[in-house]
């Protein structure tokens, strides 16, 4: 009687909040060995939610205390298990040598269903049937023109009229924003044919664009929830799903607008596939459909809309993400910064060396220093920071670890560029060198231990366009440019599928010759 008169004075909503907190410092603390605890009930997800401002980190630490694998329990009933691995080994295992029991999987799918039926989300046949075709597309010679014929227009007439504008006047400058901006533009020229101009002086607002930061966001938000929270998000229309709500809208509008244009300006004639200066993917996955074609794909505006948006992905986050971290560890390495200046004076005629300009894709072709500090910057901060794959049939790892349907098997790749048994010692450093062989040229490292261009059959089609739009980038900036982070400016890895910096890049820029 008197428990019960307890109960009725404090209230049962009191002792579910004392009981909550008491799980949370208890998870806050971690055990002794600096992992997860494992609650009752909740699993280790109170302690996934404390370290989200800093996932990255923690799950580089709780990796490289476990030996590389490590099993996240999730809460009761949930599905939620997620095995997390670096190990190089169980990493082959997973993308090359047995493949076919590791596919994206109905659970990437229901994440990702705003990307459709595209390339990204595809298993078998259907992605089999696309990557084939955008293979087909990609290493054409025409495209390959294309794509450097638009990077140098949009640094010439995008790029460096912004770094100059912002240096005369002394302004402060988010250099991510810019480089979105920069990849974009580009991107939508080549996928869809034509330049939004979002990077421009007056920095305009492009609602596509930033849409696109909401996806990756609610993609990372929906892999730390339960499938039942984000769906009642969505049924609800609060939270991050609002905001995918408001972003999916968006993106069907511009890319439904641009497919019914192709359509008509192929109608009309105004274009054809040999229309070297109005080559884009979308008009030849268009006129592929009016043609003969050996695939079972169907070439509708569903189809075409999804293709598109997984090629705008592609093209605009990775690049982007990559450049920022570069500029960023270039500022923090002087002697980097220095090594790369020397190399790109070794290439320029004499007599012009000392004033402004670009380089051409040709003449970057072969350089090696800044190659390799490419390399280097995304095995530290890999654009994609992390892999999600379902197994199809339980299986054994080549660690010892079993997997089966339920449970998701996560490849780390932020947490793998930091693991001292993968990269020795120094394995924190940012080193471009070790990217460089004695004989001097750039160094291959196994797609299982660097895995920012994915490995086995889905290894990235677009890493030779990625290395293009970098190398000009970087070499119009390193060489023409100072670059000087605003002092008090706070840097770390934002919560997102994509390793953009958190509070953007803020940067004044000072010209180098008169």
């Amino acid at each position: 009687m008197a428990f019960t008169s307890l109960l009725s004075s404090i209230g049962y909503l009191e002792i579910f909040i004392a009981i909550l907190f008491f799980l949370v410092f208890w998870a806050l603390t971690d055990n002794n060995n600096g992992l997860p605890r494992n609650c009752p009930i909740f699993g280790m997800f109170p302690s996934l939610l404390l370290h989200i401002h800093n996932i990255h980190e923690k799950a580089a630490e709780v990796l490289s205390r476990t030996g590389g694998t490590f099993l996240l329990k999730g809460p009761w009933f949930t599905n939620m298990d997620i095995l997390a691995t670096v190990d190089p080994t169980n990493v082959h295992y997973i993308m090359s040598a047995n493949f076919p029991n590791f596919p994206k999987g109905p659970e990437f799918k229901k994440i990702f269903d705003i990307l459709g039926d595209g390339i990204f989300n595809s298993d078998l046949d259907l992605w089999k049937d696309q990557r084939k075709l955008a293979r087909e597309m990609i290493i054409h010679q025409r495209f390959n023109k294309c794509l450097i014929k638009i990077s140098w227009d949009k640094v010439e007439n995008g790029l460096i009229p912004v770094l100059e504008f912002v240096a005369k006047e002394g302004r402060v400058l988010d250099l991510q924003d810019v480089f979105k901006r920069f990849t974009f533009d580009t991107t939508s020229k080549l996928v869809m044919g034509f330049d939004p101009g979002c990077l421009s002086l007056d920095l305009p607002d492009i609602p596509f664009s930033k849409v696109m930061d909401d996806i990756n966001y609610v993609g990372f938000i929906r892999h730390v929830l339960p499938e039942s929270v984000w769906k009642l998000q969505k049924w609800l229309g609060i939270g991050p799903e609002m905001k995918l709500s408001n972003a999916e809208e968006v993106i069907d509008q511009v890319i439904v607008k641009y497919i019914s244009m192709k359509r008509d300006e192929l109608i009309k004639g105004e274009k054809t596939k040999e229309d070297e200066d109005g080559f884009d993917l979308l008009t030849s996955y268009i006129v592929l459909n009016d043609g003969e074609t050996k695939t079972e794909l169907k070439f509708d505006d569903k189809f075409l809309r999804d293709t598109t948006l997984n090629f705008m992905i592609a093209g605009r986050d990775g690049i982007s993400a990559c450049l920022t971290w570069f500029i960023w560890l270039i500022f923090t390495q002087p002697e980097v910064e220095k090594n790369i200046r020397e190399e790109l004076k070794a290439i320029i005629p004499v007599g012009e060396g000392e004033k402004q300009r670009l380089f051409t894709a040709d003449e970057l072709k072969n350089v090696v220093y800044l190659h390799a500090t490419l390399c280097e910057t995304m095995r530290l901060y890999p654009p994609v920071p992390l892999q999600h794959k379902t197994p199809q049939e339980p299986d054994i790892l080549p660690s010892g670890h079993r997997v089966h349907p339920k449970m998701r098997v996560l490849i780390n790749m932020y947490a793998m560029g930091r693991m001292e048994s993968i990269w020795g010692k120094d394995a924190l450093e940012f080193k471009p060198e070790r990217w460089i062989s004695d004989r001097g040229v750039v160094k291959h490292e196994p797609s299982y231990k660097f895995l920012a261009f994915n490995a086995g059959p889905r290894t990235c089609l677009g890493k030779e366009v990625a290395f293009t739009q970098m190398k000009a980038v970087a070499a119009a900036i390193i060489h023409n440019y100072k670059i000087e982070m605003v002092k008090g400016h706070i840097v770390y890895p934002n919560c997102s599928i994509i390793l953009h910096m958190k509070h953007g890049f803020k940067v004044r820029v000072k010209k180098r010759w008169a």
